[in-house]
């Protein structure tokens, strides 16, 4: 399983360092079978956060046909100069003057690929309209905008809607990494990780199956 992390001008930092440590100790744990890496839409380049002005560097584009996971995280903070109107739903809104939107379009159709959004991340493709009648899960501040989009919003830490899988607030990103190994690799090596971290993943990953709850 390769994980493709997307790097965009104002990122969160938390987003993209916590699934791709899980991902990382995934391949440790399964014998290389699980590989990650940073990208972007442009290709190599450094990339600054929202967060410090602290950047990190994509080693390659994103290659949106390529198997396994597309995970977009959410933003953070503002970029520039202090006095910019750079807040997050401006900076999310920004990566739709860029491949991106494209790209997650291209990945979306491709039966190999499952996209994954961290926090905010799962408000780019829905604000570009790639969601619509999807379920999926953003931070509680959030959910109204992705609602507005046509998506179903669910209140949940990660929500499982087959090739789409987004997680809630920043630290969901432990969680959807951890549940991302589950699922594709195996409990056993998710619970090696989960051990490794001493982090136990909350709640319950939501999917569209089962009975409706009654009102309480």
């Amino acid at each position: 399983m390769h994980t493709q992390i997307v790097l965009f001008d104002g990122f969160d930092p938390l987003d993209v360092i916590a699934p791709f440590e899980v991902f990382h100790a995934g391949g440790s744990a399964s014998g290389g079978r699980v590989s990650v890496e940073l990208v972007s839409a442009e290709g190599p380049r450094e990339v600054v956060s929202g967060s410090g002005g602290l950047s990190l560097r994509a080693a390659a584009a994103l290659d949106p046909t390529r198997p396994g996971l597309v995970l977009v995280p959410g933003a953070a903070g503002r970029i520039g100069d202090e006095h910019q109107d750079e807040h997050i739903p401006t900076l999310l809104a920004r990566t739709r003057t860029t491949e991106l939107p494209a790209l997650l379009a291209e990945a979306l159709r491709d039966p190999r690929v499952t996209v994954c959004g961290v926090c905010g991340g799962s408000l780019i493709p829905a604000m570009a309209g790639l969601l619509e009648g999807r379920h999926a899960t953003t931070h509680h501040l959030g959910l109204d905008m992705l609602d507005a989009t046509g998506v179903s919003a669910v209140r949940a830490r990660v929500v499982d809607d087959g090739d789409l899988v987004t997680g809630g607030g920043v630290t969901s990103g432990l969680d959807l990494a951890l549940y991302m190994l589950e699922r594709e690799v195996g409990p056993r090596v998710a619970h090696a990780v989960e051990d490794l971290f001493e982090h136990e993943r909350r709640g319950t990953v939501w999917r569209d199956r089962g009975l409706s709850p009654a009102a309480f």
